[in-house]
């Protein structure tokens, strides 16, 4: 697997956050990258996509990798949507140019405007007139968009300094196929907009990140920041709301309501991180004066099911359950077409519970009582 899941100090990856927030790069010094179960899955996602596509390319590869910690039907779809994606705009590019160049996990490098800045693009498709910058992203938590993306513009301005001289490139598309989101988003920009926003943005960020200066500066960039849990810049930020002056009247008026609406998903999110690195640390030998460690509650559980089978058998009792797999389950019981074929009448999807989020998110509101109460008024 590519060595840019070796990452560098101003990481592509983590452009978002250090341009918005320059110190906090070196705050983080010092903390472990903590690996966990998603980012494992998407590193197999990605080795297999890679696989998939260098096959479909005729580039050589090795053989599929079979001992992925993480492989289900889902990922052989997702992936399989990718490899047609990028092979989509791999037949494109050929209707504007005879001979373009596609690259399957490109390292590139655009230290020229970020100190050791280097990355590695999932696929690149070069013609002349258009850059291609295709990223996978096979999470579910966060729906990323290719506009005015940073990271992808960083692969952008590494592949520029890879082949501008060979090809007449005059503007770049950044591209995010994200499947189990159902999200593929495309975004333009004019070569000569992306070298500004290099010099402008990038490059007084990447220097100010490098040695730790500039101001903090609190957003959605936090989630990914390893020193969020002891930032003060993020605890004054949040601590701002639980401070707010809410005396008279003695009802929260609809304005401070919206004010708190916009910001409780921030300070719920601090506060959660804030006691798991108390928690971390009390389990390292610290202690925090008026707190202790205590066991949490815990559920029975067999230590030998095939022995309890046994015994409860022997002693004339029946020990299973029978049960209905699940959707997930018969489905890869199944495959995918067999399932669709035998099941597809008997499956719903019914009303997800109701949330409230802001106007920015992409799903189409819910009609409520009162508006279709207003739609019934308007049709009279």
């Amino acid at each position: 697997m590519n060595s840019e899941r070796q990452h560098a100090v101003l990481s592509a990856s983590g452009s978002d956050r250090w341009i918005h927030c320059p110190p906090s790069v070196r705050l983080g010094e010092g903390f472990a990258d903590k690996g966990s179960d998603y980012a494992l899955e998407g590193t197999c996602a990605h080795a297999l996509a890679e696989y998939k596509l260098r096959k479909a390319l005729g580039q050589p590869t090795d053989d599929p990798p079979e001992s992925l910690d993480f492989y289900d039907e889902e990922m052989d779809e997702a992936t399989d949507g990718y490899t047609s994606y990028v092979l989509e705009q791999v037949q494109a590019a050929k209707e504007a140019c005879a001979d373009p160049a596609v690259m399957v996990e490109q390292r590139v490098d655009f230290s020229r405007w970020v100190k050791q800045g280097f990355g590695t693009a999932d696929a690149l498709v070069i013609a002349d007139g258009t850059l291609h910058i295709i990223d996978l992203k096979y999470g579910t938590g966060i729906e990323v968009s290719a506009e005015d993306n940073p990271q992808l513009k960083c692969y952008a301005l590494g592949a520029l300094e890879l082949f501008d001289d060979i090809y007449d490139i005059g503007d770049v598309a950044l591209h995010i196929y994200q499947p189990r989101r159902s999200n593929v988003s495309e975004w333009r920009i004019p070569k000569t907009g992306l070298l500004a926003w290099a010099t402008d943005v990038l490059k007084p960020a990447a220097d100010l990140a490098w040695v730790g200066k500039g101001e903090f500066s609190c957003g959605d960039w936090c989630r990914f920041c390893k020193a969020k849990s002891i930032c003060r810049a993020r605890a004054e930020e949040n601590l701002k709301l639980a401070q707010h002056d809410f005396r008279l009247p003695p009802e929260l008026s609809d304005a401070e309501i919206e004010v708190i609406l916009s910001k409780v998903d921030g300070l719920v999110s601090w506060a959660s991180d804030v006691k798991e690195y108390a928690l971390r640390q009390a389990l390292s030998g610290k202690e925090w004066h008026g707190f202790k460690l205590v066991e949490g509650r815990s559920v029975r559980r067999y230590t030998d099911e095939t022995s309890v089978a046994k015994a409860v058998t022997d002693a004339g009792y029946d020990p299973y359950e029978r049960k209905l797999l699940g959707i997930t389950a018969m489905q890869k019981l199944l495959g995918k077409s067999r399932f669709d074929g035998l099941l597809s009448a008997y499956i719903e999807k019914p009303q997800g519970k109701p949330t409230l989020v802001p106007d920015s998110d992409k799903r189409p509101a819910m009609n409520t009582a009162k508006n279709d109460f207003k739609e019934e008024k308007h049709h009279e």
